[in-house]
């Protein structure tokens, strides 16, 4: 059996440029933590086929006591944590735009590759925008300028490309599809610089009818078939951006949320959907998080905290920890990442296995932390990284070239998979810590009762491990920058 799905994997990669990816059904031994125990194993892997190919089943050995030479990785999967939410990516306007110019077979290829969990990487996530973005081919609003009663509140705008992707993902995924939305700014009118973009903050006199502005956005959305199932506050409060932004202190965020737009949700018989405060980086969220978790009026209707990966710009590293220390100050608040992607697109970059990577290190660490879900950025561009009307072009895990038709799989796509593919919403990350550096793994039980082991090796190096569960071992060799997902 073992054999068989290798070899069928590596002649359907060697086949077609489009993504390889074994049935799941290989998964189907049971989790017994006595006897009999078998890891499958999964892999992604630099300079070579393996593209989450199926490469081995194991059995546990006796390994009571492990030598210091002998690198490992223990799994208790009896000490759980956060429930698991999903993963998933961004449906704005340049990826609906994208794919509407793609043929049928490809539209068709797009959604089983993304949302079909058998033989795509099983997305349950998403995220959109309330109107434009920097990721719209031009800004505009859902309001006549000037409208501050939204008497001309209309989604006609989305009617042409983003409501009919966002529908075929739904389908694509069951019939049901997690979704939230962002707005990244006010109409230009309820500005304190009277202008959708360049940042700004939003007028006094504009708290309420903008808080009004997204109750009309989901009801509209909700009237088309799309389900909301919530909203956060803001896209990047702190950050005044050449495109579509607005600027929130920490206060004024708390009081927007407390006074105007919590209440008006409740109001609106909205008070189900779900809030989520910052959606910007990790470097200033625990500051964000004590001025609006730390205010009973303001937390209440704060289901949690939204976050970035954005925060190396200034030259430093991704600060991991800051997420842990809002996850643990904070713990009946959840933490999810609402947004990243690969900045500064170049199309001699698309197979640069340093992609994939980041994405691998920060949903390990991000998990580890505390986050429950996962949004990527936009879920497809086209070959220049956009479309975007103030040319901030980026990667996208897949992309499509719209003078020849194909679809492009980068290994970010294949390295998202081996989370979103295999851990299943309602699942519960369980202990999971590796004895080198060179690897890193988190781990989480579904509620079938497989457990999820993914190891993710940064190294120039082949590496032989241990994954150790109590006195039992399997022994596993990953390659060099490779990424494994191993199924117990």
């Amino acid at each position: 059996m073992k054999n068989s799905i290798i070899t069928l994997s590596l002649l359907a990669l060697a086949a077609c440029n489009q993504p390889v990816i074994t049935n799941q059904s290989a998964t189907s031994n049971k989790s017994n933590f006595t006897d009999g125990k078998k890891l499958v194993v999964f892999t992604t892997a630099d300079s070579s086929n393996f593209k989450l190919s199926a490469t081995d089943t194991l059995s546990f050995n006796d390994l009571a006591q492990p030598k210091e030479t002998q690198i490992c990785v223990f799994v208790d999967p009896s000490k759980t944590f956060q429930t698991f939410l999903g993963i998933g990516a961004a449906l704005t306007d340049a990826s609906a735009e994208t794919f509407a110019k793609l043929s049928k077979e490809k539209q068709q290829e797009f959604m089983q590759a993304y949302y079909d969990v058998e033989k795509g990487i099983g997305y349950t996530f998403g995220r959109t925008s309330i109107h434009s973005s920097d990721f719209s081919s031009s800004s505009y609003t859902y309001i006549t300028e000037g409208d501050k009663e939204l008497k001309s509140f209309n989604i006609d705008h989305d009617k042409q490309f983003r409501i009919p992707f966002i529908k075929q993902a739904i389908a694509a995924a069951g019939g049901k599809l997690t979704l939230f939305a962002s707005p990244w700014s006010p109409p230009a009118f309820m500005k304190t610089n009277n202008d959708l973009l360049h940042g700004g903050t939003l007028k006094p006199e504009a708290y309420q009818p903008w808080a009004n502005y997204y109750t009309k956005f989901i009801k509209a959305y909700e009237k088309e078939g799309i389900p909301i199932w919530g909203i956060t506050v803001q896209n990047e409060p702190m950050a005044t951006q050449r495109w579509e932004s607005c600027v929130y202190t920490a206060e004024q965020e708390r009081d927007f949320l407390k006074n105007y737009l919590g209440p008006t949700m409740q109001k609106e018989g909205l008070g189900d959907k779900k809030i989520i405060v910052w959606d910007h980086n990790r470097d200033l969220m625990f500051q964000r998080a004590k001025t609006i978790f730390d205010d009973p009026e303001a937390a209440k209707y704060a289901w949690g905290m939204g976050f970035h990966w954005y925060e190396s710009w200034s030259g430093g590293t991704e600060m991991y920890d800051n997420v842990a220390r809002v996850h643990e100050t904070w713990p009946d608040k959840n933490i999810v990442f609402t947004e990243g992607c690969a900045e500064s697109f170049k199309a001699g970059a698309y197979y640069n296995w340093s992609l994939g990577e980041r994405y691998g290190r920060s949903m390990i660490n991000d998990f580890n932390n505390g986050t429950v879900g996962w949004s990527d950025w936009n879920i497809l561009l086209d070959e220049t990284g956009g479309p975007n009307h103030v040319q901030n072009f980026c990667f996208a895990p897949v992309h499509a070239d719209t003078k020849t038709g194909a679809l492009i799989y980068t290994n970010a796509y294949y390295y998202i998979g081996h989370f979103s593919k295999f851990i299943r919403p309602g699942a519960k990350r369980i202990s999971s810590v590796a004895s080198r550096s060179q690897l890193l793994t988190t781990s989480f039980k579904n509620e079938d009762g497989k457990v999820i082991i993914v190891v993710m090796n940064q190294s120039n190096m082949k590496t032989d491990y241990n994954v150790c569960i109590g006195s039992k071992a399997a022994q596993v060799t990953i390659l060099p920058h490779a990424i494994q997902t191993l199924i117990l």
